[in-house]
């Protein structure tokens, strides 16, 4: 396409993709409030000299994310098998995967990755120890070793949410606990509210304009519909009662309005908040904010959110992750 005269823009993380690039455009110097920047620009060797960027420091192997040493191989694992898979382009395709390793499918795109992974594996394994699951999985002819798992976790780029009203907050679990904190409040306690009047998604304590979401849909004809905030509540989803009620001087809204990072040091007291607030800082979330609605999030930061849900969470040691792509985003 360049070479016809055009001009290319990629958004990429790819170190080859950026070497390959005439011309690159760093943006920083970290992610969400701490980024909006742009830290160097130029060729990639220029980028590379510069002393300002991150990105050139790793191009230019001045810096390097250091590997753990690779666990060893058990001499003889259990194992996960998959017979006959023909869904798509697979043809009657066989795969073995050892257990407790951390295993990754490769190939090129259309070789059928996610066809054997995302559309045939996954669904297979839900019908088996799932109960409720009503999907289809692609074609396959048995399953052997399916007794050495106990449940199957898929964590893709899909949206935890399609509108505002979904946030991280809401998607981890984090915000029960958080309701519990100002409805034990002096003051909570004296108005008579309990945990459900600091609920955005029930009448009570939420702005009824927008009925707590924040924004106000507008409905397109012809165009992808747009949200504008309310001008009622400017945003902050509840009633002018509810934002009245305090947490060592911040209300609900304001709580929503802080990030992960933020959040770790004002609830470094409640245990159950704290351990929640930690998973997603280490998956590297420590600086989105806990109501940022879901319709902002990009599919790599869904997919983080998603992953601290299951780290969160207690593990029998017998779970069998899939995760789409990972590194992407």
């Amino acid at each position: 396409m360049r070479d016809l005269g055009n001009t290319v823009v990629v958004v990429e993380h790819d170190a080859t993709m950026m070497n390959e690039s005439d011309y690159v455009i760093d943006f920083g110097p970290g992610a969400g409030k701490h980024g909006g920047e742009v830290v160097a620009t130029g060729t990639p060797e220029e980028i590379k000299k510069n002393k300002d960027s991150l990105t050139g420091k790793y191009l230019s192997g001045k810096k390097k994310i250091e590997v753990s040493n690779p666990q060893k191989l058990l001499t003889t694992p259990q194992s996960l098998k998959i017979f006959g898979c023909s869904q798509f382009n697979l043809k009657n395709v066989n795969v073995e995967f050892p257990l407790g390793q951390l295993i990754t499918i490769t190939g090129v795109s259309g070789s059928g990755k996610s066809t054997l992974l995302v559309e045939t594996l996954y669904p297979a394994l839900q019908k088996e120890l799932s109960p409720n699951f009503r999907g289809e999985a692609g074609e396959y002819k048995k399953i052997e070793g399916i007794e050495n798992v106990d449940k199957a976790i898929l964590i893709d780029q899909s949206p935890i949410g399609r509108t505002p009203r979904s946030n991280p907050a809401t998607y981890t679990g984090l915000f029960d606990p958080i309701r519990d904190v100002f409805a034990a409040t002096r003051d909570s306690k004296t108005a008579g509210y309990k945990k459900g009047r600091f609920s955005f998604n029930v009448r009570g304590g939420r702005c009824e304009s927008c009925e707590g979401q924040g924004q106000i849909k507008i409905e397109m004809q012809f165009m992808s519909d747009i949200w504008i905030t309310c001008d009622v509540c400017h945003g902050k989803r509840y009633n002018v009662q509810t934002l009245e009620i305090s947490y060592r001087g911040k209300n609900i809204a304001e709580v929503l309005e802080m990030t992960v990072d933020e959040a770790l040091e004002f609830f470094h007291a409640h245990s159950q908040i704290l351990g929640k607030l930690e998973t997603m800082s280490l998956v590297g979330l420590g600086y989105i904010k806990l109501g940022q609605p879901a319709t902002t999030l990009s599919g790599g930061e869904a997919q983080r959110v998603k992953l601290s849900t299951e780290l969160a969470r207690k593990s029998t040691g017998h779970t069998f992750y899939i995760l789409d792509e990972p590194t992407t985003g």
